[in-house]
């Protein structure tokens, strides 16, 4: 199957250095980041989606930052 994860974070390194590890972990850029203003906190926050091939099926209780 084909995992699927949306990464997120405020604005600062700590976005870039969670991307960089899943990437080292097998994960694959899937799309172009987003970037929005938080309303609640008043700072930009950024997203990426990643993905990587894994064994076996989708389950609510997966782990999907355990693959």
């Amino acid at each position: 199957m084909q995992a699927y994860r949306l990464l997120t974070e405020e604005d600062t390194p700590a976005f870039c250095h969670k991307v960089t590890a899943a990437l080292a972990q097998g994960w694959a850029l899937y799309g172009s980041p987003a970037y929005a203003h938080d309303p609640a906190t008043g700072k930009m926050r950024c997203a990426q989606a990643v993905v990587k091939d894994v064994e076996g099926e989708c389950a609510p209780d997966l782990k999907l930052g355990e693959l």
